[in-house]
């Protein structure tokens, strides 16, 4: 579903109402807990919380708000409204944002009940960007830009973005670049527009986490997005978690908005376990420490990334995990996309140290000497050809001079290959190895949008959630431990 509705030069589309079961029949609170089938695969109890919960690291959630409820009592710090409607960031009219920061810190209550996180004690800075609208689907206003410096600005170390789009925004680029430059680790939703549609922004910008959902087999939601970007998959089927409904509402839904919010609270948990880690070196880690798709397709590939995001890989101390260098492993990735105003994004658009474009000026990316990108690529095209008639001459002189004819192979400039996003001259990382840490024990829109398949999910009936069989995981383990 699109609109026609700006958000500061960008159109969005389906949110959160759409996705997260907002208006469906309430559920029980110890029947979410037992159907959060992402804290068995990553076996959180005796895997990860005995080794870290996210203490003392902050998550912001750009998202439609965080709401009061009774599993993140005590986890939401005060944060801001950018989305220029003057409401508070507790205002969250259909429960998106809520959701994310529950998947992320949430704590539960009582005796086994509610909505676990899987970073139960970190905090949350609620940035709310805007408005869902629950009919249209659109939102209302926001500025992404401001949200994320806000975010950086305030003590985030980890953002989370279950949020999409097609705009390349010069600003947003320049805040996503602010962020990385701040050592902050950017997380954010693939899309969920489907498999043979490009990943989508800010996902798809150099440096951002992009991340795609699986479902508890490990096998990639029909809706998910792909491309080159895709960094991680994660849990974003069937997921429970808390609504702004009440506070002691829950939905279920799917899509790449709680897989995003998945791997930031990994992210968190690996902040907080190793506080003296770059950004660049907790990406690194979560990247090398991913498991291998189930269907054993050679990674990083266009649907998973590296593979599934593993909070116990991404935890285990050195050597099993190699930090890495400090900078981020991301900001040489290529974009698939191309920028709206026409522009190809894939090479005008990689960040660098000292090199940043002015917000709101989509035509300022200059290289060296200040001279813009496209005098430079204009230059090289008309060099290529003279160099290429200038050739064919040449090879028809001699052709002319010995007495024969032409080489019948004919002339024409150097076309040189397109860089690949991973490998040589970009990311370099060694082969993943299938599942190195799996443990044993019992089995996971237009512009900035929450993520969603487009239909609420009923739940709450007298059954409770279906446990899948057990997966025949690959090296002895769960797909996700």
């Amino acid at each position: 579903m699109t609109t026609n509705r700006p958000m500061r030069g960008m159109a969005v589309l389906a949110a959160g109402a759409l996705v997260w079961g907002i208006g469906a029949a309430p559920a029980s609170a110890d029947t979410v807990r037992d159907g959060q089938w992402p804290l068995n695969n990553y076996h959180a109890t005796k895997d990860v919380w005995p080794i870290s919960q996210g203490e003392g690291v902050t998550v912001a959630v750009i998202d439609s708000g965080v709401a009061e409820h009774q599993d993140l009592s005590g986890q939401v710090l005060p944060g801001t409204d950018c989305s220029g409607e003057g409401l508070d960031y507790k205002t969250d009219k259909v429960g998106h944002g809520t959701a994310m920061a529950s998947l992320i810190a949430g704590h539960g209550h009582g005796d086994q009940a509610g909505v676990m996180g899987l970073a139960p004690k970190a905090k949350i800075l609620p940035v709310r960007i805007g408005t869902f609208d629950v009919d249209s689907g659109s939102m209302v206003s926001g500025n992404l830009a401001e949200c994320l410096r806000y975010a950086v600005d305030h003590g985030a170390r980890v953002v989370n973005m279950s949020i999409s789009g097609s705009s390349a925004e010069a600003g947003v680029r320049d805040a996503v670049k602010y962020a990385v430059e701040k050592d902050v680790v950017v997380v954010a939703s693939a899309g969920n527009t489907g498999g043979d549609h490009p990943v989508e922004y800010p996902s798809a910008f150099p440096g951002v986490v992009s991340v795609g959902a699986v479902d508890q087999q490990g096998n990639i939601w029909s809706k998910s997005n792909s491309g080159p970007e895709v960094t991680l998959a994660a849990p974003g089927v069937d997921i429970y978690s808390a609504t702004a409904k009440s506070s002691s509402s829950y939905g279920k839904g799917n899509g790449t908005s709680g897989a995003a919010a998945y791997v930031s609270a990994i992210a968190a948990l690996v902040r907080s376990k190793y506080p003296n880690l770059s950004a660049g070196q907790v990406i690194n880690r979560m990247i090398k420490s991913a498991i291998a798709p189930p269907d054993k397709s050679p990674v990083p590939n266009s649907k998973y990334g590296y593979g599934i995001a593993s909070a116990k890989g991404a935890l285990a101390a050195n050597p099993a995990v190699d930090n890495g260098p400090k900078e981020n492993p991301l900001l040489t990735r290529v974009e698939s996309q191309a920028d709206p105003s026409g522009k190809p994004s894939s090479a005008a658009s990689k960040p660098a140290p000292g090199n940043s474009t002015a917000p709101g000026d989509s035509s300022a990316a200059k290289e060296d000497g200040g001279i813009p990108v496209y005098v430079l690529a204009i230059v090289g095209v008309l060099a290529l050809v003279v160099i290429g008639g200038v050739i064919v001459l040449v090879r028809r002189s001699r052709g002319n001079g010995s007495g024969g004819g032409g080489n019948g192979g004919g002339g024409g400039g150097f076309v040189p290959p397109t860089p690949p996003p991973y490998g040589p001259g970009a990311q370099q990382f060694p082969p993943q190895q299938q599942a190195p840490y799996a443990g044993q024990g019992q089995p996971q829109q237009s512009s900035y949008v929450g993520q969603g398949n487009g239909q609420p999910q009923q739940f709450g009936s007298s059954q409770p959630y279906q446990q899948y069989p057990p997966q025949q995981p690959p090296a002895g383990g769960s797909p996700y431990s």
